[in-house]
């Protein structure tokens, strides 16, 4: 039998930081368990300018580090490990990672989602530098420039006609000949003069040396390759959110998300779920931070009941 506490958090981004502060404040005994590093996807971001107190902007990495560094200061404990199980023990939730077995009186999943990669050469490399899975948070850095988003779904579309807000052109990549986005948003997207077609292309290559200069990008029904000058790529092909180790506990959604109702508790009494994980999060960092809190007061009362 590991370790007891009040709440253990699975997941260290802004939902997971910002619940560790409040259950920490509220003299909860709270262990966040992270894989990773400290801030989730947003440490990923060279420049945040949408996060409030923070008019000047700030790294995603150190608002990582002072999300982490604030939570720690109200005594939230952490540990580097990967969960990979979850099971209901009596009135108690059993957490199993790769450092051992931790029991909690409430649980708040705030792992998050990761977006899948194309997992072309370059792509890595220029993440932050021009390669970007969020038009919301990266868009204003390529006003009146040419971008590319690679995608065909709801998401691809959606952001893609926000960066017409920005952009002076955006060239939309898609593997085949039509769009899988839903009616409105194709009609909506064709009638914007800023955005242009791609069709039956896939991205090969991320083009450039300290930044994003183009795409080496090929026709799949030609077999052609050539270069396209772009100086963003925002890829959206999907994202996978982190509940492996959840198994067939909850019930998600058609996206792999967690359900849950307004006090952020999943249908399991005493497990919550936060952030990006989440179904119908908006997936920006202030609202994670706010699921976070949520889920945080949520668990508070849900162990004040007890």
């Amino acid at each position: 039998m590991g370790n007891t506490y009040d709440v253990v958090i699975i997941g260290g981004g802004p939902a997971g930081l910002s619940a560790g502060l409040y259950a920490a404040r509220a003299r909860l005994s709270t262990l966040l368990i992270e894989k990773g590093i400290f801030g989730g996807q947003i440490t990923n971001a060279p420049h945040v300018e949408n996060y409030p107190g923070f008019p000047d902007g700030i790294s995603g990495l150190e608002l990582g580090e002072l999300m982490h560094r604030q939570a720690m200061e109200y005594g939230l404990e952490t540990v580097a490990a990967q969960a990979h199980g979850i099971e209901l023990d009596g009135r108690q939730i059993a957490i199993s990672t790769t450092e051992g077995e931790y029991i909690a009186k409430a649980v708040i999943l705030a792992g998050g989602a990761e977006y899948n990669r194309l997992g072309v050469p370059g792509e890595e490399r220029l993440t932050g530098r021009g390669v970007s899975y969020c038009a919301t948070c990266d868009g204003p850095f390529f006003k009146e420039r040419v971008v590319a988003v690679i995608g065909g779904g709801d998401s691809a579309v959606e952001e893609g006609i926000t960066l017409t807000r920005f952009a002076s052109r955006v060239i939309l990549i898609h593997r085949r000949d039509q769009l899988r986005a839903s009616r409105l948003l194709q009609e909506r997207a064709f009638a914007n003069k800023k955005m242009a077609f791609l069709w039956d292309t896939v991205v090969e290559e991320v083009l450039g040396d300290e930044r994003v200069t183009g795409l080496s990008v090929r026709n799949v029904k030609t077999g052609k390759s050539s270069p396209l000058e772009v100086s963003a790529a925002f890829i959206y092909v999907g994202q996978r959110p982190n509940t492996d180790y959840l198994g067939n506990l909850i019930k998600l959604d058609e996206e792999g998300r967690i359900p849950t109702d307004g006090r952020l508790e999943t249908e399991i009494g005493g497990i919550f779920a936060a952030g990006d994980i989440r179904k119908n999060s908006s997936r920006q960092a202030i609202t994670a931070a706010g699921d976070g809190a949520t889920a945080a007061l949520s668990a508070e009362k849900h162990l004040s009941q007890q």
